[in-house]
Protein backbone atom coordinates (compact mmCIF):
# COMPACT_ATOMS: atom_id res chain seq x y z
CA UNK A 1 0.00 0.00 0.00
CA UNK A 2 1.31 3.64 -0.89
CA UNK A 3 1.79 6.41 1.73
CA UNK A 4 0.72 9.52 0.28
CA UNK A 5 2.89 12.16 1.44
CA UNK A 6 1.35 15.58 1.83
CA UNK A 7 3.39 18.75 2.47
CA UNK A 8 1.70 21.62 5.27
CA UNK A 9 1.27 24.70 3.64
CA UNK A 10 2.90 27.73 5.85
CA UNK A 11 0.51 29.80 7.66
CA UNK A 12 0.62 33.65 6.64
CA UNK A 13 2.06 33.90 10.16
CA UNK A 14 5.02 31.12 9.88
CA UNK A 15 5.91 32.94 6.00
CA UNK A 16 5.95 36.44 7.72
CA UNK A 17 8.51 35.15 9.87
CA UNK A 18 10.08 33.36 7.18
CA UNK A 19 10.52 36.50 5.20
CA UNK A 20 11.36 38.73 8.26
CA UNK A 21 14.34 36.79 8.95
CA UNK A 22 15.31 36.62 5.37
CA UNK A 23 15.61 40.13 5.54
CA UNK A 24 17.66 40.51 8.93
CA UNK A 25 20.02 38.07 7.55
CA UNK A 26 20.64 39.57 3.89
CA UNK A 27 21.21 43.04 5.76
CA UNK A 28 23.89 41.02 8.02
CA UNK A 29 25.51 40.01 5.47
CA UNK A 30 24.94 43.43 3.21
CA UNK A 31 26.98 45.00 6.65
CA UNK A 32 29.00 42.58 7.05
CA UNK A 33 30.26 42.51 3.37
CA UNK A 34 30.94 46.48 3.56
CA UNK A 35 32.05 46.56 6.93
CA UNK A 36 35.01 43.33 6.42
CA UNK A 37 37.54 45.75 4.18
CA UNK A 38 37.68 48.05 7.23
CA UNK A 39 37.28 45.55 10.06
CA UNK A 40 40.20 44.09 8.36
CA UNK A 41 42.21 46.87 8.53
CA UNK A 42 41.49 47.55 11.95
CA UNK A 43 42.66 44.51 12.93
CA UNK A 44 45.41 44.11 11.54
CA UNK A 45 47.05 47.92 12.08
CA UNK A 46 45.28 48.70 15.04
CA UNK A 47 44.60 45.48 17.46
CA UNK A 48 47.34 42.94 16.68
CA UNK A 49 49.98 45.91 17.20
CA UNK A 50 48.55 46.80 20.58
CA UNK A 51 47.73 43.33 21.29
CA UNK A 52 51.94 42.31 20.55
CA UNK A 53 52.97 45.61 22.74
CA UNK A 54 51.05 44.41 25.17
CA UNK A 55 53.19 40.65 24.82
CA UNK A 56 56.41 42.90 24.21
CA UNK A 57 56.09 45.27 27.62
CA UNK A 58 56.66 41.93 29.57
CA UNK A 59 60.04 41.52 28.56
CA UNK A 60 63.56 42.93 28.06
CA UNK A 61 63.67 43.20 24.43
CA UNK A 62 65.97 45.51 22.08
CA UNK A 63 63.84 44.94 18.82
CA UNK A 64 66.22 42.18 17.48
CA UNK A 65 64.86 38.50 17.13
CA UNK A 66 62.17 37.49 19.27
CA UNK A 67 61.69 38.06 22.54
CA UNK A 68 63.32 35.89 25.45
CA UNK A 69 64.12 37.50 29.24
CA UNK A 70 60.80 37.59 30.31
CA UNK A 71 61.33 40.34 33.64
CA UNK A 72 56.75 40.29 34.11
CA UNK A 73 55.60 43.63 35.57
CA UNK A 74 59.11 45.23 36.16
CA UNK A 75 58.57 47.83 32.92
CA UNK A 76 56.03 48.96 34.55
CA UNK A 77 57.57 49.21 37.78
CA UNK A 78 60.65 50.89 36.35
CA UNK A 79 58.30 53.49 34.35
CA UNK A 80 55.95 54.48 36.76
CA UNK A 81 59.56 55.31 39.32
CA UNK A 82 61.21 57.57 36.32
CA UNK A 83 61.10 60.86 37.36
CA UNK A 84 61.00 61.79 33.84
CA UNK A 85 57.86 59.90 33.09
CA UNK A 86 55.94 61.74 35.87
CA UNK A 87 57.42 65.27 34.57
CA UNK A 88 56.18 63.79 31.19
CA UNK A 89 52.92 62.84 32.47
CA UNK A 90 53.00 66.12 34.49
CA UNK A 91 53.62 68.42 31.06
CA UNK A 92 50.79 66.06 29.39
CA UNK A 93 48.17 67.12 31.71
CA UNK A 94 49.26 71.00 31.90
CA UNK A 95 48.85 70.88 28.24
CA UNK A 96 45.27 69.51 28.64
CA UNK A 97 44.11 72.04 31.66
CA UNK A 98 46.24 74.83 29.82
CA UNK A 99 43.96 73.96 26.56
CA UNK A 100 40.69 73.40 28.42
CA UNK A 101 41.34 76.77 30.05
CA UNK A 102 42.74 79.65 27.40
CA UNK A 103 42.70 77.96 23.97
CA UNK A 104 39.11 76.98 23.52
CA UNK A 105 37.70 79.88 25.70
CA UNK A 106 40.21 82.16 23.45
CA UNK A 107 38.78 79.99 19.97
CA UNK A 108 35.33 80.30 21.12
CA UNK A 109 35.67 84.37 21.81
CA UNK A 110 36.64 84.74 18.08
CA UNK A 111 34.41 82.38 16.77
CA UNK A 112 31.56 84.48 18.58
CA UNK A 113 33.19 88.08 17.52
CA UNK A 114 33.51 86.64 13.73
CA UNK A 115 30.64 85.19 13.06
CA UNK A 116 28.13 87.25 15.51
CA UNK A 117 29.96 90.51 16.22
CA UNK A 118 29.61 93.77 14.41
CA UNK A 119 32.85 93.33 12.55
CA UNK A 120 33.99 94.38 8.98
CA UNK A 121 36.08 92.26 6.93
CA UNK A 122 34.51 89.08 8.66
CA UNK A 123 35.85 87.18 5.95
CA UNK A 124 39.75 88.53 6.03
CA UNK A 125 40.29 87.52 10.05
CA UNK A 126 38.31 84.36 9.44
CA UNK A 127 41.14 83.34 6.76
CA UNK A 128 43.78 85.01 8.55
CA UNK A 129 43.10 82.88 12.43
CA UNK A 130 42.69 79.49 10.51
CA UNK A 131 45.84 80.04 8.56
CA UNK A 132 48.14 79.17 10.98
CA UNK A 133 46.26 75.48 11.27
CA UNK A 134 47.23 75.15 7.51
CA UNK A 135 50.87 74.89 8.69
CA UNK A 136 52.40 71.96 8.90
CA UNK A 137 53.89 71.01 12.67
CA UNK A 138 56.92 70.48 11.71
CA UNK A 139 56.85 73.80 9.27
CA UNK A 140 55.35 75.70 12.56
CA UNK A 141 58.12 74.15 14.90
CA UNK A 142 61.27 75.39 12.56
CA UNK A 143 58.90 79.28 12.24
CA UNK A 144 58.81 79.27 16.09
CA UNK A 145 62.30 78.14 16.30
CA UNK A 146 63.20 81.18 14.49
CA UNK A 147 61.26 83.19 16.68
CA UNK A 148 62.14 81.78 19.81
CA UNK A 149 65.71 79.98 20.24
CA UNK A 150 69.05 82.59 20.03
CA UNK A 151 70.56 80.14 18.09
CA UNK A 152 67.94 80.70 15.34
CA UNK A 153 67.77 84.33 15.68
CA UNK A 154 65.38 85.20 18.54
CA UNK A 155 63.46 87.30 16.58
CA UNK A 156 60.96 87.92 19.46
CA UNK A 157 63.71 89.52 21.59
CA UNK A 158 64.62 91.65 18.84
CA UNK A 159 61.08 92.77 18.49
CA UNK A 160 60.73 93.35 22.38
CA UNK A 161 64.03 95.17 22.66
CA UNK A 162 63.17 97.37 20.18
CA UNK A 163 59.77 98.30 22.17
CA UNK A 164 61.17 97.91 25.78
CA UNK A 165 63.67 100.04 26.87
CA UNK A 166 66.69 98.00 28.50
CA UNK A 167 64.98 94.56 27.63
CA UNK A 168 67.07 91.78 28.81
CA UNK A 169 67.12 88.91 26.31
CA UNK A 170 65.50 85.87 27.40
CA UNK A 171 65.98 82.49 26.81
CA UNK A 172 62.48 81.34 26.08
CA UNK A 173 63.38 77.89 24.93
CA UNK A 174 66.36 77.43 27.64
CA UNK A 175 64.34 77.82 30.98
CA UNK A 176 62.67 74.21 32.22
CA UNK A 177 60.43 76.34 34.74
CA UNK A 178 58.79 77.90 31.58
CA UNK A 179 59.42 75.91 28.63
CA UNK A 180 56.08 73.75 28.75
CA UNK A 181 54.23 77.27 28.37
CA UNK A 182 55.84 78.72 25.68
CA UNK A 183 55.37 75.13 24.19
CA UNK A 184 51.52 75.86 25.28
CA UNK A 185 51.68 78.98 23.67
CA UNK A 186 52.87 77.83 20.22
CA UNK A 187 50.09 75.10 19.98
CA UNK A 188 47.64 77.65 20.91
CA UNK A 189 48.90 79.44 17.50
CA UNK A 190 48.43 76.76 15.43
CA UNK A 191 45.22 75.01 16.53
CA UNK A 192 43.32 77.83 18.06
CA UNK A 193 42.21 78.61 14.73
CA UNK A 194 40.75 74.81 14.03
CA UNK A 195 38.70 74.68 16.95
CA UNK A 196 37.50 78.40 16.29
CA UNK A 197 35.92 77.47 12.93
CA UNK A 198 34.40 74.15 14.77
CA UNK A 199 32.74 77.11 16.96
CA UNK A 200 31.22 78.82 13.85
CA UNK A 201 29.99 76.01 12.28
CA UNK A 202 28.19 75.26 15.50
CA UNK A 203 27.01 78.90 15.31
CA UNK A 204 25.27 78.71 11.89
CA UNK A 205 23.49 76.45 12.95
CA UNK A 206 21.44 78.34 15.69
CA UNK A 207 19.00 80.31 14.26
CA UNK A 208 19.21 83.76 14.95
CA UNK A 209 15.79 84.71 15.61
CA UNK A 210 15.84 83.01 18.70
CA UNK A 211 18.77 85.21 19.98
CA UNK A 212 17.12 88.35 18.23
CA UNK A 213 13.38 87.03 20.16
CA UNK A 214 15.54 86.74 23.57
CA UNK A 215 17.17 90.85 23.16
CA UNK A 216 13.14 91.77 22.22
CA UNK A 217 12.15 90.56 25.14
CA UNK A 218 14.48 92.14 27.18
CA UNK A 219 17.36 90.05 27.67
CA UNK A 220 20.75 91.24 27.74
CA UNK A 221 23.82 90.50 25.11
CA UNK A 222 24.84 88.15 28.34
CA UNK A 223 22.12 86.42 28.80
CA UNK A 224 21.11 85.86 25.01
CA UNK A 225 25.00 83.98 25.23
CA UNK A 226 24.48 82.10 28.37
CA UNK A 227 21.15 80.63 28.09
CA UNK A 228 20.58 80.59 24.18
CA UNK A 229 23.70 80.86 22.50
CA UNK A 230 26.19 78.35 24.82
CA UNK A 231 23.42 75.56 25.33
CA UNK A 232 22.66 75.28 21.76
CA UNK A 233 25.91 75.41 20.71
CA UNK A 234 26.62 72.46 23.58
CA UNK A 235 27.52 69.58 21.28
CA UNK A 236 30.14 71.68 19.58
CA UNK A 237 31.80 72.63 22.82
CA UNK A 238 31.93 68.49 24.00
CA UNK A 239 33.28 68.04 20.51
CA UNK A 240 35.95 70.55 20.81
CA UNK A 241 36.90 69.73 24.53
CA UNK A 242 36.97 65.95 23.45
CA UNK A 243 39.77 66.68 20.58
CA UNK A 244 41.40 69.50 22.36
CA UNK A 245 42.09 66.66 25.58
CA UNK A 246 43.14 63.68 23.05
CA UNK A 247 45.48 66.00 21.09
CA UNK A 248 47.24 67.49 24.05
CA UNK A 249 48.62 63.95 25.33
CA UNK A 250 49.24 62.80 21.73
CA UNK A 251 51.12 65.78 20.86
CA UNK A 252 54.48 64.62 19.31
CA UNK A 253 56.16 66.42 16.28
CA UNK A 254 56.16 70.30 17.60
CA UNK A 255 57.22 69.43 20.74
CA UNK A 256 60.04 67.12 19.64
CA UNK A 257 61.77 69.62 17.18
CA UNK A 258 61.24 73.08 18.90
CA UNK A 259 61.98 71.64 22.11
CA UNK A 260 64.85 69.80 20.82
CA UNK A 261 63.86 66.38 21.97
CA UNK A 262 62.35 67.81 25.50
CA UNK A 263 64.77 69.83 26.84
CA UNK A 264 66.25 71.44 28.43
CA UNK A 265 66.90 68.27 30.47
CA UNK A 266 64.14 66.94 29.62
CA UNK A 267 61.81 69.66 31.08
CA UNK A 268 59.54 69.64 27.94
CA UNK A 269 58.55 66.15 27.81
CA UNK A 270 55.58 64.70 26.81
CA UNK A 271 54.18 61.15 26.71
CA UNK A 272 54.45 60.42 23.19
CA UNK A 273 58.35 62.08 23.45
CA UNK A 274 59.42 60.31 25.85
CA UNK A 275 57.99 56.74 24.17
CA UNK A 276 60.05 57.93 21.41
CA UNK A 277 63.31 59.14 23.06
CA UNK A 278 63.61 56.50 25.90
CA UNK A 279 62.22 53.36 23.81
CA UNK A 280 62.99 53.57 20.19
CA UNK A 281 65.63 55.69 20.25
CA UNK A 282 67.70 54.13 22.88
CA UNK A 283 66.69 50.46 21.50
CA UNK A 284 64.51 49.36 24.67
CA UNK A 285 61.45 48.23 22.72
CA UNK A 286 60.25 45.99 25.47
CA UNK A 287 60.28 49.22 27.90
CA UNK A 288 58.93 51.44 24.83
CA UNK A 289 55.88 49.06 24.90
CA UNK A 290 55.53 49.38 28.59
CA UNK A 291 54.73 53.39 27.67
CA UNK A 292 52.29 52.67 24.80
CA UNK A 293 50.40 50.56 26.65
CA UNK A 294 50.11 52.69 29.48
CA UNK A 295 49.69 55.93 26.72
CA UNK A 296 46.94 53.77 25.38
CA UNK A 297 44.84 52.77 28.46
CA UNK A 298 44.76 56.58 29.42
CA UNK A 299 43.63 57.52 26.03
CA UNK A 300 41.30 54.50 25.79
CA UNK A 301 40.10 55.42 29.35
CA UNK A 302 39.18 59.08 28.61
CA UNK A 303 38.03 58.04 25.23
CA UNK A 304 35.18 55.84 26.95
CA UNK A 305 34.41 57.78 29.85
CA UNK A 306 33.51 60.82 28.01
CA UNK A 307 31.77 59.37 25.34
CA UNK A 308 29.68 57.08 27.48
CA UNK A 309 29.13 60.21 30.15
CA UNK A 310 29.37 63.60 28.28
CA UNK A 311 28.65 63.22 24.84
CA UNK A 312 26.18 60.26 25.05
CA UNK A 313 23.37 63.17 24.90
CA UNK A 314 25.31 63.98 21.43
CA UNK A 315 24.46 60.80 20.11
CA UNK A 316 20.67 60.46 21.53
CA UNK A 317 19.77 63.60 19.76
CA UNK A 318 20.99 61.83 16.71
Amino acid sequence: MSISRFRVLSTPYEQAQTDRRRRQWDKALFVALFTLPGMSLFFLFVLIPIMQSAYFSLYDWNGFGPPTKFIEFDNYTRLLNHSIFQTALVNSFTLMILSLTIQLPLALSLALLVGRGKLHGKKFFRTVLFVPYVFSEVITAIIWRYVLSPNEGALLNALLGAVIPNFQPVGWLADRHTVIYVLFAVLTWKYFGFHMILYMAGLQGIPADLEDAARVDGGTEWQVLRFITLPLLGSTIRLTVFLSVLGSFQQFVLAWVLTNEGGPVNASQLIATYLYKFGITQLKLGYGSAVAVVFFAITLVFSLGYQRMIMRRDYAAN
